[in-house]
């Protein structure tokens, strides 16, 4: 019996016999398992859409609340240590590497650093939680508590408004 290695294919019938199916040594009868059906994997998930809190109020006076973000890449969180706005004041790194990943806002022709240094404080949070969920927990999940009856509950931030299904 051999140790330490998984369980070892021997033929079922006499050597050279074709037509015979292989067995499990140390388990006479046994037929290998079936192959698993190529079941396709989902395609990665690259951009999920967010409605912001408040809105990114533009100088026309319209408020733009969905938005696309899409995946980071190492150059996204690389290339805003370049910036001269993170050298002087680190805070702003969050700013800079929101306006790389937001690729759509409402009907803005453009996303940028300008248009996240511009937004409410409570957006830019929001943002910044979803990053973390889709960047390094993979989801949009969130679990919450109801501050009337303390039902803990799960909501998709990426889903549409409340009342929506």
């Amino acid at each position: 019996m051999q140790r330490g290695r998984g369980p070892a294919l021997v033929a079922g019938g006499a050597p050279g016999e074709p037509g015979t199916a292989p067995q499990f040594a140390g388990r006479p009868g046994a037929a290998a398992p079936a192959p698993a059906p190529s079941a396709r994997p989902e395609p990665l998930r690259t951009e999920f859409n967010f409605s912001l809190p408040r809105g990114y109020l533009d100088d026309d006076g319209v408020t733009h609340r969905d938005g696309t973000m899409r995946l980071a890449t190492a150059r996204d969180e690389l290339l805003p240590l370049y910036d001269e706005r993170v050298q002087e004041n680190a805070a702003f790194t969050t700013v800079v590497l929101l306006g790389r990943v937001i690729t759509r806002l409402g009907t803005l022709p453009a996303v940028n650093a300008g248009i996240v240094e511009n937004m409410f404080a409570s957006d830019v949070a929001f943002l910044q939680d979803f990053y973390r969920r889709i960047n390094a927990e993979g989801h949009t999940r969130a679990a919450v508590t109801c501050p009337e009856c303390s039902h803990r509950f799960t909501i998709d931030l990426a889903g549409g408004r409340l009342g929506e299904s």
